[in-house]
């Protein structure tokens, strides 16, 4: 049990460690990266994974000189591309079943919620999604159930992930050099993780409080 709560702490909070896995597996970091954020946002039972502080986090490591800016864009643009088209693959074998009955895996509130998110906003949900966490992870999972066009989500997927990898990580990148910035990299690593789940979290409180009104 010990040991599963540092793996479990290590995962949730790998962004905070990234500078010491960069300085201690080079060119491996990559690798690291590439597997959290294609899980994150391909696999529908890992959405807890850390997604926009990860990103940002790995703009800071790039600026400060641990990892290359053009490395880092590119592979987590790849896992991020590559993460929602599995998802999308795989919401299109499993069909809507899964939606009407609970599974342990799959929390069906949070399926629930990204099916109401892709059908008020369609198909830019998918570049909506990107910014939204644990909706990030659902988007495409409902989009392949609702059999949406492959090549309009393909263009979607590429468009949403361009703008989040590309946002995030040149964000960390330009502001890492900033000595506030380094000085106090855990308070703002912790500030976009607060600011990520705010909607989320408003959006419960108006479920639960609006239920009640109800």
């Amino acid at each position: 049990m010990e040991l599963l709560a540092v793996l479990t702490d290590f995962v949730l909070h790998i962004d905070a460690h990234l500078f010491e896995l960069a300085r201690q597996y080079g060119v491996w970091v990559y690798a690291i990266l590439f597997v959290v954020v294609f899980c994150e946002t391909g696999l529908v039972i890992t959405p807890f994974l850390p997604g926009d502080s990860l990103l940002f986090a790995a703009g800071v490591a790039a600026g400060v000189g641990l990892m290359g800016y053009g490395e880092t864009m590119l592979t987590l643009f790849a896992a991020g591309v590559l993460g929602d088209a599995v998802n999308y693959m795989i919401g299109r074998h499993v069909g809507p079943p899964i939606f009407s009955r609970e599974n342990r895996l799959i929390k069906k509130d949070y399926l629930l919620k990204a099916n109401l998110f892709y059908a008020r906003h369609g198909g830019k949900a998918i570049v909506l999604a990107r910014f939204v966490p644990i909706v990030r992870t659902f988007a495409p999972f409902v989009a392949g159930i609702a059999l949406m066009f492959p090549p309009a989500f393909f263009l979607f997927n590429v468009t949403g992930c361009a703008l989040w990898v590309g946002g995030l990580v040149s964000a960390g990148y330009f502001l890492g050099n900033i000595p506030w910035v380094r000085t106090n990299f855990s308070i703002i690593v912790y500030g976009i993780i607060v600011v990520s789940v705010l909607p989320i979290c408003l959006e419960m409180a108006r479920a639960k409080w609006g239920g009640k009104s109800g």
